[in-house]
């Protein structure tokens, strides 16, 4: 792409440039079409794409039928049942389109359809896409059919302009951020199906993330000795021996606040077990206890050993439970769900930061920093592979603020418009 630099000196050497026209015809093309947008974000979000359970090809195929009637050809690329379903979903088809423009980098564009279960408490559909008092509400509002439509419309901005371009444009519109995103970009890397130069991915609109949090999930099961509730002593309460272990685990926080990150955004590491499940009955000691944990990962941190360590202290607190006289000791199944290294910046990515905090602070009105942050993403599987990416989209400064994962998941409809004003110029980079 054209260097920022290259404008800049145009400018400085008096030189007639149409750089500055540029950036107000994109302002104005997207400000003309911002109903449309808002129509297309509609569409996406009132098609359900809940993960689990994972049916998400369906959303695919609308939404490739959406990006046809803008002249857009989405390339479906369908992941063989089989492996989805052994990955504990039901089906995923990636999309990618491809806008070649001549020679030069290409730079891709990711954003996810998959998003968790609406869950209870909503005040607006999850899936009616309703405008009130200027935010759309909806699952995936904010996290990420947003940027769906981000992408999508600056990218159609910038060829608004009719002007011979460098390099290309790639969208990837995945389904696999919630599982890990194996089954999203990184299906799509690994089998060749694209390689981009640089990525952007789907983010908030008041900072640019160049570094994130690793995560590591287990499951856990606790087995115990089912027994009569009338006489406990006969076998061995899994859950109790649960909560033991548990309470060793939740110990490990403690120490964990002493662990902290030199990158801004991201504090220290933490742990959380978010499900817990077992017991048949009432009236019976469970014999079975099974829950599932998340650790998170500072980009400092060694994966390796944090698994082990999270395996070690299990295992001493399993040994240390004493069942009743003539119950059996606990035995402990211990399997890895998943392990997202952590996203550190790579060297190419500063051009990408120093654009997006340019062109935002000109379209916000206030400096966006360069910070980490402590969720994981899909982007770190274009950073393994060498292609430089930073996070940016639409949304507010917080994931509070979004209400993503919780009730009245929302939107600001005014940052859409901006950060797609933000997107485009910096692609619009790629002028000649």
């Amino acid at each position: 792409f054209q260097a920022e630099d290259g404008i800049r000196d145009k400018l400085v050497t008096g030189v007639q440039t149409c750089a500055l026209p540029i950036y107000a015809q994109l302002d104005a093309w997207i400000d003309a079409h911002f109903d449309e947008q808002v129509t297309f974000l509609q569409a996406l979000v009132q098609i359900p794409t809940d993960t689990p359970p994972g049916n998400n090809a369906p959303h695919a195929e609308r939404t490739a039928d959406l990006l046809k009637s803008f002249g857009y050809e989405a390339e479906k690329h369908a992941v063989p049942e089989a492996d989805v379903k052994a990955y504990g979903l039901q089906s995923i088809t990636n999309l990618i389109v491809r806008r070649p423009y001549g020679t030069g980098r290409t730079i891709a564009l990711n954003a996810h359809g998959d998003v968790v279960p609406p869950g209870e408490g909503w005040s607006h559909d999850p899936y009616g896409g309703e405008i009130q008092e200027g935010a759309m509400y909806g699952r995936a509002t904010a996290v990420s059919k947003s940027d769906f439509s981000t992408f999508t419309f600056a990218t159609r901005a910038l060829e608004s302009l009719g002007l011979p371009l460098k390099g290309g444009v790639e969208l990837h519109f995945t389904y696999d951020e919630e599982f890990g995103g194996e089954m999203g970009p990184g299906w799509l890397l690994a089998h060749g199906l694209t390689k981009p130069d640089l990525m952007m991915a789907a983010g908030f609109s008041y900072q640019v993330v160049t570094a994130h949090n690793g995560c590591l999930q287990m499951e856990v099961t606790v087995h115990g000795e089912m027994a009569h509730a009338a006489v406990p002593d006969t076998g061995t309460d899994a859950l109790q021996g649960a909560v033991h272990i548990l309470n060793a685990l939740h110990a490990l926080n403690t120490q964990y606040q002493h662990i902290t990150s030199k990158i801004e955004g991201i504090t220290h590491p933490y742990l959380n077990v978010g499900q817990i499940s077992g017991g048949t009955n009432t009236n019976v000691m469970p014999g079975k206890v099974m829950f599932k944990l998340d650790r998170r990962m500072i980009p400092e941190e060694n994966p390796v050993e944090v698994e082990s360590s999270i395996r070690r202290t299990i295992e001493e607190a399993a040994r240390s439970f004493h069942p009743p006289r003539g119950g059996r000791e606990l035995k402990i199944d211990i399997k890895r769900l998943l392990l997202a290294n952590a996203m550190v910046p790579l060297p190419g990515n500063q051009p990408l930061v120093d654009a997006l905090q340019k062109h935002g602070s000109e379209v916000f009105g206030e400096p966006i920093p360069a910070v980490g942050t402590p969720l994981y993403t899909d982007v770190r599987l274009y950073v393994e592979r060498g292609i430089p990416g930073v996070i940016y989209g639409a949304g507010p400064r917080t994931v509070l603020e979004s209400h993503a994962k919780r009730a009245d998941e929302r939107v600001q409809l005014d940052d859409v418009r901006r950060a797609t004003k933000v997107v485009a110029r910096k692609i619009g980079r790629a002028h000649v």
